[in-house]
């Protein structure tokens, strides 16, 4: 009948469903000498469990810690040199560009760069003529194909 109880107990204990009771009502069948023989494999875990029970934690422990402000001193600098930097930046360049109250003004001055574009874009326009040259080399160039397989037929290479 406590053999039955044991292997209960055992099931309910891998579920993780015993009470602090019951664990121990297991520890103390593994640890007397009349263990049933099919149990025991679970004797070097409850023995464990006793042995890890009675360590100690020998060594000091250092409770004084020394504190290194270089690093909280760096980041006040960074704060420093950013909102400096953000500052001149923003203080020193209040030039508007672009903008024109008068709308004859403003079209005047889109009408002088469209046509600085206009011009800049006819003379690479222009250089781009030289390439139906280059197309007329090519079809040469095919006729000297047409000539080569006539050859070949001929001498039958």
């Amino acid at each position: 009948m406590v053999l039955n109880n044991i292997e209960k107990l055992l099931e309910k204990y891998e579920n993780g469903e015993t009470s602090l009771k019951e664990e121990q009502v297991l520890k103390n069948y593994f640890q007397s000498d009349t263990v049933a023989p099919h149990l025991e494999m679970y004797k070097p875990m409850f023995d464990y469990f006793l042995v890890s029970k009675k360590e100690q934690f020998t060594k000091d422990v250092p409770l004084k810690t020394t504190k290194s402000y270089l690093y909280q001193w760096i980041s006040v600098a960074a704060v420093v040199v950013l909102l400096l930097g953000v500052y001149f930046n923003t203080s020193g360049n209040r030039q508007e560009l672009g903008t024109y109250e008068d709308p004859q003004l403003a079209f005047n001055a889109f009408s002088k760069s469209m046509s600085m574009v206009s011009k800049n874009f006819n003379k690479g326009a222009s250089t781009v003529g030289y390439l139906e040259e280059v197309n007329k080399g090519t079809e040469t160039l095919g006729y000297l194909n047409e000539l080569e397989k006539s050859t070949q037929i001929i001498f039958k290479k």
